[in-house]
């Protein structure tokens, strides 16, 4: 199958790190950047709500993504979050997006309004007609109150040829099954839950849209690339193996527990902008509890 657009298996979703006063923290982007594109990072999503988009400015986004493309050069793919409930919005961002050097875009269902299927079609076919960028799709119906159905994913996919991918963050696996069944050839689905990549990849999803990787990247990839070498026993034993930390790092609203494992290994501040809150010290107890195995072997 010839992909559309390959941003490889591994995109993490990137957090952005704030100092003290809530401010970006641009020194901080830099580090990160970098210690995700030498760790198993394929490609680097900017703004997404592991980077606490709601709470970001279009500027800010902007000068992340300019921030990011600076520090990582070629090491990285860079997918720049641009989606809005609002139609308008998110064709205009594409645009400035585009003009802004990205790689492609992730463009999420509207949020809070709640669009019919049809409604998703007219919205996301606006989008893809303003843009030459590969467009990854994000259904994530927990954040949304609305699921894409296989059926308009592949309505939508097989309309236009920028539209690459879909980020599915909805643990019901047989609609994988249905929109990889029903998607044109050469779009392709993520996985949009760290637990959930190996159940996808073998139903016939490429890969993960990956807040886990910002602490064990290249330990994903070995999995990734295990599975897909027909070495499926130890792929397995690397998802039971890692299935405490993808799933302890949504203890609390994500990017919390993220944020402050890479505080702990010292790459940024645990900082986040209200209304996200620091993980309590009890939480941290708990938490580093689970993942401190891991995080001795990150190399910085």
């Amino acid at each position: 199958m010839q992909r559309r657009y390959n941003p490889g298996n591994v995109v993490t979703a990137m957090v952005t790190p704030f100092d003290k006063e809530g401010d970006i923290d641009f020194n901080q982007v830099e580090k990160l950047a970098n210690h995700l594109a030498n760790n198993g990072s394929d490609a680097i999503l900017v703004a997404g709500t592991t980077g606490e988009s709601p709470t970001l400015t279009h500027d800010e986004e902007l000068e992340l993504l300019s921030a990011v493309k600076s520090a990582v050069g070629s090491k990285a793919q860079i997918i720049m979050g641009a989606g809005s409930n609002c139609t308008r919005t998110a064709v205009k961002m594409s645009k400035k997006v585009e003009k802004a050097g990205a790689d492609a875009i992730l463009s999420v269902v509207p949020y809070y309004n709640k669009p019919s299927q049809e409604g998703m079609v007219a919205h996301f076919s606006a989008i893809a007609e303003s843009t030459n960028l590969p467009i990854m799709l994000y259904n994530i119906p927990g954040r949304t109150g609305v699921n894409m159905e296989p059926e308009t994913i592949a309505k939508i996919a097989s309309k236009y040829e920028n539209i690459f991918a879909v980020k599915q963050s909805n643990a019901n696996l047989d609609l994988v099954t249905e929109i990889i069944q029903e998607a044109p050839e050469g779009f392709v689905l993520y996985s949009g839950d760290d637990s959930l990549t190996l159940p996808m990849m073998s139903l016939g999803a490429v890969g993960v849209v990956s807040v886990a990787s910002h602490i064990i990247g290249n330990e994903i990839q070995a999995m990734i690339k295990a599975f897909n070498s027909g070495n499926v026993k130890e792929a397995i034993a690397l998802q039971h193996k890692y299935y405490p930390v993808f799933k302890k790092i949504f203890m609390a609203p994500n990017p919390v527990p993220v944020k402050a494992a890479l505080a702990k290994i010292g790459i940024i501040n645990e900082d986040v902008r209200l209304p996200l809150i620091q993980l309590s010290e009890a939480q941290k107890k708990e938490f580093f509890a689970t993942v401190d195995y891991v995080l001795q072997g990150v190399t910085l």
